[in-house]
């Protein structure tokens, strides 16, 4: 293994993905520090909007591990930290490097800067995935390199811009993203197929995405209520694809307070919402494929009672090693 720029920009990449569908209206983004003898002091990713960005985060990390002050453990909200790492750094990232994979926002919006938190910590060499479309928040690496802050861009661009397309799609028009989930028997029905940590990430993410569509067949068989009730979060507004419009009002999803109900026989209400989640199995997947940008899979192995041993991928397939359970 060749451990380079592209190495500790993969890490952030990775942890980034994470995170993928549960920061809007935010991209997804990811950050690695490291120390002054190429030591990895953090890899971080941004959780939530509003909440501390990617490279806030590792930031954070990485100062407690140069000064073991817990205290910035305790430190949640962002302008909090930034105060707290300004006050208190005293040069220690002067030989750092920091990769992130979107260049750092330069405007102070429900976070502070930063572009200017980087500036003024004093790194030296910062290397950035790909360059921000949102035009409040650009030019970040301007500000870095009018500090005198080395700035090397697109570094792995390709795929940082493949982790930041929803974002685009967002500032653009829309977002759709198609989620499934099937056993590795290529099954998909008779109850609950994913885990709780994964039904617990398709609820944030329903507590987050503007619109949620279905199938009214699976409306009718499965009953749902298709809230965010495993996060305590908001539920999503639904259009039920049907012909029919008739539908059985004690169904829980439409006993959701604050929610609006949509029963049609097109798609045309996409165009109203940001960010879609499509949940659905083989029909609804082909109704929709023209207006789907990605797809997300949850494959599970309980159907053969498999316990997953590693996952890789080679080219364009997954590769999984498993061992039945005891």
């Amino acid at each position: 293994m060749v451990v380079d720029h592209k190495f500790f920009m993969a890490l952030a990449i990775q942890e980034a993905w994470k995170y993928q569908g549960l920061t809007y209206p935010n991209p997804a983004v990811g950050c690695c520090v490291l120390g002054e003898h190429g030591e990895i002091l953090a890899v971080e990713a941004h959780h939530k909007a509003g909440q501390p960005h990617a490279e806030v985060n590792a930031l954070q990390q990485a100062y407690y591990k140069l000064t073991n002050d817990s205290y910035i453990l305790a430190l949640s909200d962002s302008l909090d930290i930034h105060t707290h790492l300004l006050q208190n750094h005293q040069g220690i990232f002067k030989n750092c490097s920091l990769y992130t994979t979107l260049e750092p926002c330069s405007h102070y919006g429900k976070t502070p800067s930063c572009a200017n938190l980087i500036a003024e910590l004093g790194i030296q060499e910062i290397y950035v995935g790909s360059y921000d479309t949102n035009v409040a928040a650009q030019k970040g690496n301007m500000i870095l390199q009018m500090n005198n802050i080395e700035v090397y861009s697109e570094i792995m661009m390709k795929e940082c811009d493949a982790l930041l397309e929803p974002f685009k799609k967002f500032l653009e028009s829309s977002f759709v993203f198609f989620k499934w989930a099937q056993r590795l028997d290529g099954s998909s029905d008779d109850g609950i197929i994913s885990s709780q940590d994964s039904r617990k990430n398709v609820h944030a993410m329903r507590d987050v995405c503007d619109l949620l569509v279905i199938g009214g067949n699976t409306v009718r068989e499965d009953r749902p209520t298709l809230d965010a009730r495993l996060v305590d979060g908001k539920a999503p507004d639904v259009l039920i694809y049907s012909r029919e419009k008739e539908f059985d009002r004690t169904i829980a999803l439409f006993g959701v307070e604050g929610r609006k109900v949509f029963i049609e026989n097109d798609f045309s209400k996409i165009k109203e919402y940001k960010n879609i989640m499509i949940e659905g199995t083989e029909n609804m997947y082909n109704l929709t494929k023209d207006i789907v940008d990605y797809y997300l899979c949850y494959l599970a192995p309980n159907a053969n009672n498999f316990e997953v041993l590693n996952t890789t991928q080679e080219s364009q397939d997954i590769i999984m090693w498993m061992k039945k359970r005891i």
